[in-house]
């Protein structure tokens, strides 16, 4: 129940689209266009549904983090 609420906080949920659309500008300067438009999708979504941003902002990091791994390990 406590989650529940804290979930459907307007804090919460700004907090959430905030870091959402904050993916959105990272992946905006990337040339990652289409991610960037999911991800403005999302945010709006996040705000009914915080845990849909939550999820969507972990997954970006966890892509994010990916690339960079593959970018790093190959040669120059």
């Amino acid at each position: 129940m406590v989650l529940k609420r804290f979930l459907g906080s307007k804090a919460t949920r700004s907090f959430t689209v905030v870091s959402v659309l904050a993916e959105m500008k990272r992946a905006l300067d990337r040339g990652h266009n289409a991610r960037a438009i999911l991800l403005l999708a999302v945010a709006v979504l996040a705000w009914k549904w915080a845990v849909i941003g939550l999820v969507a902002h972990g997954l970006a990091s966890l892509i994010r983090r990916d690339e960079s791994e593959h970018s790093s390990s190959q040669p120059a």
